[in-house]
Protein backbone atom coordinates (compact mmCIF):
# COMPACT_ATOMS: atom_id res chain seq x y z
CA UNK A 1 0.00 0.00 0.00
CA UNK A 2 1.35 3.67 -1.25
CA UNK A 3 1.01 6.38 1.17
CA UNK A 4 -1.79 8.11 -0.68
CA UNK A 5 -3.37 4.66 -0.65
CA UNK A 6 -2.73 4.43 3.25
CA UNK A 7 -3.86 8.23 3.40
CA UNK A 8 -7.11 7.20 1.89
CA UNK A 9 -7.48 3.94 4.21
CA UNK A 10 -6.82 6.31 7.53
CA UNK A 11 -9.28 9.04 6.25
CA UNK A 12 -12.02 6.23 5.87
CA UNK A 13 -11.80 5.19 8.99
CA UNK A 14 -11.54 8.05 10.39
CA UNK A 15 -15.06 8.73 9.07
CA UNK A 16 -16.44 5.59 10.02
CA UNK A 17 -15.76 6.48 13.06
CA UNK A 18 -17.01 9.63 13.70
CA UNK A 19 -20.37 8.34 12.80
CA UNK A 20 -19.99 5.15 14.83
CA UNK A 21 -22.06 6.12 17.53
CA UNK A 22 -25.13 7.06 15.51
CA UNK A 23 -25.06 3.85 13.20
CA UNK A 24 -24.96 1.75 16.04
CA UNK A 25 -27.74 3.51 17.54
CA UNK A 26 -29.85 2.92 14.40
CA UNK A 27 -28.21 -0.92 14.00
CA UNK A 28 -29.38 -1.68 17.43
CA UNK A 29 -32.62 0.00 17.86
CA UNK A 30 -33.86 -1.79 14.35
CA UNK A 31 -32.67 -5.21 15.79
CA UNK A 32 -32.71 -5.33 19.59
CA UNK A 33 -29.21 -7.03 19.40
CA UNK A 34 -25.86 -5.61 20.82
CA UNK A 35 -24.52 -8.68 18.59
CA UNK A 36 -26.34 -8.23 15.68
CA UNK A 37 -26.15 -4.84 15.70
CA UNK A 38 -22.16 -5.06 15.77
CA UNK A 39 -21.96 -7.44 12.87
CA UNK A 40 -23.97 -5.10 10.96
CA UNK A 41 -21.40 -2.60 11.85
CA UNK A 42 -18.68 -4.41 10.31
CA UNK A 43 -20.29 -5.53 7.33
CA UNK A 44 -21.16 -1.79 6.82
CA UNK A 45 -17.15 -1.27 7.66
CA UNK A 46 -16.04 -4.07 5.05
CA UNK A 47 -18.25 -2.26 2.31
CA UNK A 48 -17.05 1.10 3.17
CA UNK A 49 -13.75 0.10 2.80
CA UNK A 50 -13.53 -1.15 -0.11
CA UNK A 51 -16.09 0.87 -1.80
CA UNK A 52 -15.02 3.86 -4.52
CA UNK A 53 -15.60 6.60 -1.61
CA UNK A 54 -14.40 9.04 -4.41
CA UNK A 55 -17.85 9.05 -5.66
CA UNK A 56 -19.40 9.47 -2.34
CA UNK A 57 -20.89 13.51 -1.16
CA UNK A 58 -21.73 12.33 2.13
CA UNK A 59 -19.84 9.36 3.74
CA UNK A 60 -22.55 9.87 6.93
CA UNK A 61 -25.15 9.81 4.62
CA UNK A 62 -24.10 6.87 2.79
CA UNK A 63 -23.40 4.66 5.96
CA UNK A 64 -26.71 5.53 7.50
CA UNK A 65 -28.14 3.78 4.13
CA UNK A 66 -25.63 0.96 4.10
CA UNK A 67 -26.24 -0.17 8.17
CA UNK A 68 -30.30 1.05 8.05
CA UNK A 69 -30.47 -1.55 4.63
CA UNK A 70 -28.22 -4.29 6.51
CA UNK A 71 -30.31 -4.07 9.11
CA UNK A 72 -33.24 -4.83 7.23
CA UNK A 73 -31.70 -7.65 5.81
CA UNK A 74 -31.22 -8.78 8.83
CA UNK A 75 -34.59 -8.46 10.37
CA UNK A 76 -36.42 -10.34 7.89
CA UNK A 77 -34.11 -13.36 8.23
CA UNK A 78 -34.33 -12.31 12.75
CA UNK A 79 -37.90 -13.02 12.32
CA UNK A 80 -38.20 -17.02 10.94
CA UNK A 81 -35.17 -17.10 13.92
CA UNK A 82 -37.37 -15.41 16.26
CA UNK A 83 -40.45 -17.21 15.70
CA UNK A 84 -38.46 -20.53 16.84
CA UNK A 85 -37.02 -18.81 20.09
CA UNK A 86 -37.37 -21.15 23.15
CA UNK A 87 -39.41 -19.16 25.60
CA UNK A 88 -40.38 -15.03 25.66
CA UNK A 89 -37.65 -13.42 23.50
CA UNK A 90 -35.87 -10.00 25.13
CA UNK A 91 -34.17 -7.43 23.47
CA UNK A 92 -30.28 -8.05 24.57
CA UNK A 93 -29.62 -5.24 26.56
CA UNK A 94 -27.18 -1.96 25.69
CA UNK A 95 -24.74 -0.73 28.26
CA UNK A 96 -26.06 3.18 28.26
CA UNK A 97 -24.08 3.92 31.45
CA UNK A 98 -20.83 3.52 29.29
CA UNK A 99 -22.35 4.68 26.32
CA UNK A 100 -25.47 6.83 27.44
CA UNK A 101 -26.94 8.71 24.28
CA UNK A 102 -26.29 5.37 21.79
CA UNK A 103 -25.61 8.36 18.73
CA UNK A 104 -29.04 9.24 19.19
CA UNK A 105 -30.94 12.66 19.32
CA UNK A 106 -33.06 11.40 21.48
CA UNK A 107 -33.78 8.48 23.69
CA UNK A 108 -36.69 7.15 21.70
CA UNK A 109 -36.91 3.18 20.97
CA UNK A 110 -34.26 2.41 23.31
CA UNK A 111 -36.66 1.44 26.58
CA UNK A 112 -36.78 -2.53 26.42
CA UNK A 113 -40.81 -2.30 26.74
CA UNK A 114 -40.66 -0.27 23.80
CA UNK A 115 -38.32 -2.69 21.69
CA UNK A 116 -40.50 -5.25 22.01
CA UNK A 117 -43.44 -3.36 21.06
CA UNK A 118 -41.04 -2.51 17.67
CA UNK A 119 -40.41 -6.30 16.99
CA UNK A 120 -44.54 -5.94 15.88
CA UNK A 121 -43.60 -3.83 13.17
CA UNK A 122 -42.24 -4.82 9.41
CA UNK A 123 -39.03 -3.89 8.83
CA UNK A 124 -39.24 -1.01 6.69
CA UNK A 125 -41.72 0.45 9.34
CA UNK A 126 -39.26 -0.08 11.99
CA UNK A 127 -36.42 1.77 9.69
CA UNK A 128 -38.93 4.43 9.31
CA UNK A 129 -39.77 4.64 12.89
CA UNK A 130 -36.40 4.52 14.40
CA UNK A 131 -34.92 7.36 11.61
CA UNK A 132 -37.39 9.62 12.58
CA UNK A 133 -38.29 8.97 16.09
CA UNK A 134 -34.92 8.37 16.78
CA UNK A 135 -32.81 10.80 15.08
CA UNK A 136 -35.06 12.95 13.62
CA UNK A 137 -34.19 12.35 9.51
CA UNK A 138 -36.78 14.69 7.49
CA UNK A 139 -38.82 12.73 5.49
CA UNK A 140 -36.87 12.79 2.17
CA UNK A 141 -33.89 11.50 3.62
CA UNK A 142 -35.74 8.40 4.85
CA UNK A 143 -37.27 7.72 1.73
CA UNK A 144 -33.75 7.75 -0.12
CA UNK A 145 -32.20 5.37 2.74
CA UNK A 146 -35.01 3.03 2.27
CA UNK A 147 -35.55 3.49 -0.99
CA UNK A 148 -39.58 4.42 -1.07
CA UNK A 149 -41.07 7.63 -2.31
CA UNK A 150 -41.21 10.47 0.43
CA UNK A 151 -44.94 9.74 0.73
CA UNK A 152 -44.65 5.99 1.62
CA UNK A 153 -41.80 7.19 3.95
CA UNK A 154 -44.34 9.17 6.06
CA UNK A 155 -46.78 6.83 5.57
CA UNK A 156 -44.98 4.16 7.14
CA UNK A 157 -44.07 6.23 10.35
CA UNK A 158 -47.84 6.82 10.50
CA UNK A 159 -48.47 3.01 10.58
CA UNK A 160 -45.77 2.43 13.03
CA UNK A 161 -46.65 5.18 15.52
CA UNK A 162 -50.55 4.19 15.38
CA UNK A 163 -49.26 0.68 16.06
CA UNK A 164 -47.21 1.50 18.97
CA UNK A 165 -49.52 4.60 20.40
CA UNK A 166 -52.39 1.70 20.37
CA UNK A 167 -49.97 -0.09 23.33
CA UNK A 168 -47.51 2.22 24.14
CA UNK A 169 -48.07 3.52 27.97
CA UNK A 170 -46.43 6.44 29.20
CA UNK A 171 -43.35 5.72 31.41
CA UNK A 172 -43.20 7.33 34.77
CA UNK A 173 -39.95 9.72 35.17
CA UNK A 174 -37.11 8.06 36.28
CA UNK A 175 -37.03 8.46 39.86
CA UNK A 176 -40.39 6.91 40.45
CA UNK A 177 -39.42 4.61 38.21
CA UNK A 178 -35.68 3.97 40.66
CA UNK A 179 -38.25 3.78 43.55
CA UNK A 180 -40.57 0.96 41.90
CA UNK A 181 -37.69 -0.31 40.67
CA UNK A 182 -36.10 -0.95 44.60
CA UNK A 183 -39.51 -1.11 46.04
CA UNK A 184 -39.92 -4.54 43.71
CA UNK A 185 -36.61 -5.95 44.64
CA UNK A 186 -37.46 -6.15 48.32
CA UNK A 187 -41.10 -7.77 47.81
CA UNK A 188 -39.87 -10.38 45.55
CA UNK A 189 -37.09 -10.88 47.73
CA UNK A 190 -39.33 -11.13 50.31
CA UNK A 191 -42.13 -13.14 48.42
CA UNK A 192 -44.84 -10.60 49.76
CA UNK A 193 -47.75 -11.14 47.33
CA UNK A 194 -49.52 -8.26 48.94
CA UNK A 195 -46.99 -6.45 48.66
CA UNK A 196 -46.31 -7.44 44.55
CA UNK A 197 -49.91 -6.92 43.89
CA UNK A 198 -49.73 -3.20 45.43
CA UNK A 199 -47.17 -2.27 43.25
CA UNK A 200 -48.74 -4.08 39.89
CA UNK A 201 -51.25 -2.65 37.12
CA UNK A 202 -54.11 -4.77 36.79
CA UNK A 203 -52.52 -6.40 33.45
CA UNK A 204 -49.31 -7.06 34.62
CA UNK A 205 -47.12 -9.11 32.07
CA UNK A 206 -43.77 -11.14 33.73
CA UNK A 207 -41.43 -12.51 30.67
CA UNK A 208 -38.46 -14.06 31.28
CA UNK A 209 -35.69 -14.71 28.65
CA UNK A 210 -33.64 -17.88 29.16
CA UNK A 211 -33.22 -18.56 25.10
CA UNK A 212 -33.23 -22.62 25.95
CA UNK A 213 -30.44 -22.38 27.79
CA UNK A 214 -31.63 -21.80 31.68
CA UNK A 215 -34.44 -22.92 33.17
CA UNK A 216 -37.04 -20.00 32.60
CA UNK A 217 -40.81 -19.58 32.68
CA UNK A 218 -41.06 -20.79 29.00
CA UNK A 219 -44.76 -18.36 28.62
CA UNK A 220 -45.59 -15.33 29.73
CA UNK A 221 -47.28 -14.73 32.90
CA UNK A 222 -50.22 -12.54 32.92
CA UNK A 223 -52.73 -10.79 36.30
CA UNK A 224 -51.67 -9.34 39.12
CA UNK A 225 -52.24 -12.08 41.55
CA UNK A 226 -50.80 -14.37 39.21
CA UNK A 227 -47.50 -12.35 38.67
CA UNK A 228 -47.32 -11.64 42.79
CA UNK A 229 -47.96 -15.61 42.76
CA UNK A 230 -45.11 -16.45 40.21
CA UNK A 231 -42.24 -14.33 42.46
CA UNK A 232 -43.61 -16.10 45.40
CA UNK A 233 -42.76 -19.09 44.05
CA UNK A 234 -39.01 -18.71 43.56
CA UNK A 235 -38.45 -16.52 46.18
CA UNK A 236 -36.53 -18.60 48.69
CA UNK A 237 -34.29 -20.69 46.31
CA UNK A 238 -33.93 -17.42 43.64
CA UNK A 239 -32.20 -14.60 45.63
CA UNK A 240 -29.63 -16.90 47.89
CA UNK A 241 -26.42 -15.78 48.01
CA UNK A 242 -27.66 -13.41 44.98
CA UNK A 243 -25.96 -9.82 44.72
CA UNK A 244 -28.12 -7.04 43.61
CA UNK A 245 -26.61 -3.97 41.86
CA UNK A 246 -28.04 -0.97 40.27
CA UNK A 247 -27.59 -0.25 36.57
CA UNK A 248 -28.54 1.75 33.94
CA UNK A 249 -29.67 -0.37 30.80
CA UNK A 250 -31.56 0.92 27.71
CA UNK A 251 -31.65 4.11 29.28
CA UNK A 252 -33.74 3.33 32.46
CA UNK A 253 -32.38 1.95 35.97
CA UNK A 254 -32.47 -1.65 36.42
CA UNK A 255 -30.93 -4.15 38.81
CA UNK A 256 -28.05 -6.49 37.74
CA UNK A 257 -27.84 -10.00 39.94
CA UNK A 258 -25.07 -12.12 40.17
CA UNK A 259 -23.49 -14.77 41.71
CA UNK A 260 -19.81 -16.15 42.69
CA UNK A 261 -18.49 -13.11 40.10
CA UNK A 262 -21.48 -14.28 36.73
CA UNK A 263 -24.34 -12.04 36.04
CA UNK A 264 -27.27 -14.34 36.03
CA UNK A 265 -30.01 -12.07 35.51
CA UNK A 266 -30.91 -8.57 34.42
CA UNK A 267 -34.10 -7.31 35.90
CA UNK A 268 -35.97 -4.46 33.68
CA UNK A 269 -39.06 -3.01 34.55
CA UNK A 270 -42.34 -1.02 32.58
CA UNK A 271 -43.75 1.34 34.94
CA UNK A 272 -47.07 3.93 33.86
CA UNK A 273 -49.48 5.92 35.98
CA UNK A 274 -51.08 2.38 36.82
CA UNK A 275 -47.92 0.81 38.34
CA UNK A 276 -45.48 -1.72 37.18
CA UNK A 277 -47.16 -3.28 34.08
CA UNK A 278 -44.08 -5.64 32.44
CA UNK A 279 -41.33 -7.51 34.72
CA UNK A 280 -39.10 -8.71 32.52
CA UNK A 281 -36.00 -11.10 33.04
CA UNK A 282 -33.36 -11.56 31.15
CA UNK A 283 -31.72 -15.18 32.04
CA UNK A 284 -29.81 -16.00 28.82
CA UNK A 285 -26.11 -16.07 29.75
CA UNK A 286 -25.18 -15.16 25.85
CA UNK A 287 -27.32 -11.74 26.08
CA UNK A 288 -25.95 -11.48 29.54
CA UNK A 289 -22.56 -11.47 28.60
CA UNK A 290 -22.20 -7.90 27.41
CA UNK A 291 -22.64 -6.87 31.04
CA UNK A 292 -20.41 -9.50 32.20
CA UNK A 293 -17.76 -7.27 30.46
Amino acid sequence: MDEAEDLDLREAQEEFQAARGSLFGIAYRMLGSVSEAEDVLQDAWIRWQTYDRSKVENPRAFLATTVTRLAINVLKSARARRETYVGPWLPEPVDTESDPALGAVNGEALEVAVLMLLEKLTPAERAAYVLREAFEYPYAQIAEIIGQSNANARQLVSRARKHLAAEKRASVVSTDHQRFLTAFVAAAKAGEVGLLENMFAEDVVSYSDGGGEVRASKFPVVGRHRVAKYHHAFADRFWVDAIVEPVQVNGRPAMKLSRDGTVFALLTLSVTAEGIDRVMWMMSPTKLAVLDK
